[in-house]
């Protein structure tokens, strides 16, 4: 499980191609096409598809979350096609990476939950359901949107190790710890009971 048996250059390639396709900015893309101006400048100020939708546009936050989450599937597919599974897993970490710290926005990027998503289809397919019922039954109870991906992000790496995945087990464990530094402020609100509930205006 430990062994890593990529040679280093060879694994900083496929980083490398996976933060490249995962840096890809989509909701401010999208945004800025669609007129809407730089989705930056508004709410919590990152490019995720939460933000995208305090423009008022769902599709367009649909469409930020699809490909935000295809971007990481994508990453982990094609390496692992070409190189193997451990490809896949430094190129998924690769492609985590760049949404959450793009270098053509100052590594100022997203909280990562869609492309954690799409990583894990490129990965563990069957897993995702896993994380589908854990956010669906959390936030049917809750609804809090950001708690519900959360406790998904806790159970996905159990899940993972226990079934054998190994080594995209121990990137899982990597990614959720990520998420949950990164969600900080949110667990802040959480904790003081002010998060905002799904479905609540203002």
């Amino acid at each position: 499980m430990f062994d890593w048996p990529l040679p280093l250059g060879v694994t900083l390639l496929f980083l490398l191609f996976g933060y490249l396709l995962g840096s890809i900015p989509f909701g401010l893309l999208l945004t800025r096409a669609a007129g809407l101006g730089d989705v930056r400048k508004i709410g919590s100020g990152n490019i995720g598809a939460t933000n995208v939708l305090r423009t008022g546009n769902k599709k367009l936050a649909a469409a930020t979350l699809l490909l935000d989450a295809l971007k990481g599937t994508a990453a982990a597919t094609i390496a692992w096609h070409y190189a193997g599974p451990d490809a896949g897993i430094a190129a998924g970490l690769g492609a985590f990476l760049g949404h959450l710290f793009p270098v053509w926005l100052g590594f100022k990027g997203g909280k990562g939950i869609a492309t954690y998503i799409g990583v894990l289809l490129g990965l563990a397919p069957l897993v995702v359901l896993v994380f589908a019922a854990v956010w669906l039954g959390v936030a049917k109870i809750t609804r809090y949107s950001s708690l519900s991906a959360l406790c998904a992000t806790v159970v996905v790496p159990v899940v993972l190790l226990a079934a054998g995945y190994g080594r995209i087990g121990l990137l899982f464990v990597l990614l959720s710890l990520i998420t949950w530094a990164k969600h900080h402020a949110n667990i802040k609100r959480l904790l003081a009971g002010t998060e905002s509930r799904i479905g609540q205006k203002g």
